[in-house]
């Protein structure tokens, strides 16, 4: 299986972006999927969730500003991200783990069953 992420740029504060993650190889609709981001230097953060069901996970920092959205017929997991803040510079993976009944909001790779190549997005004026 594969997961390919796309859409990161660099934007001014206050601007928005939405990433894409394509998925193949894989049964994508059993799968919860995951937005990680990793500043640098820092430690993977888990930034969102859509288990396979649709329901939604967010991490306090982002909510009321990300939106994470899949659409099963076309394999494609979403992040729409408004209101971008110089915090959120980073580079984001997408995420992909079986479900098994709790969506998994972790950072670490290890928890999951495919991982992307990551997009970077930078928030600078």
């Amino acid at each position: 299986g594969q997961l390919v992420e796309s859409g990161g740029d660099t934007v001014q504060p206050g601007g928005s972006l939405r990433l894409s993650c394509a998925a193949s190889g894989f049964a994508f609709e059993k799968h919860d999927m995951t937005w990680v981001r990793q500043a640098s230097g820092k430690k993977p953060e888990w930034v969102s969730g859509i288990d396979r069901d649709g329901e939604t996970y967010y991490t306090e920092s982002v909510k009321g500003r990300f939106t994470i959205s899949r659409d099963n017929a076309k394999n494609m997991v979403y992040l729409q991200m408004n209101s971008l803040k110089p915090e959120d510079t980073a580079v984001y993976y997408c995420a992909g783990r079986y479900h098994i009944g709790t969506i998994v909001a972790g950072g670490d790779r290890a928890y999951y069953h495919y991982w992307g190549q990551g997009t970077q997005v930078t928030v600078s004026s």
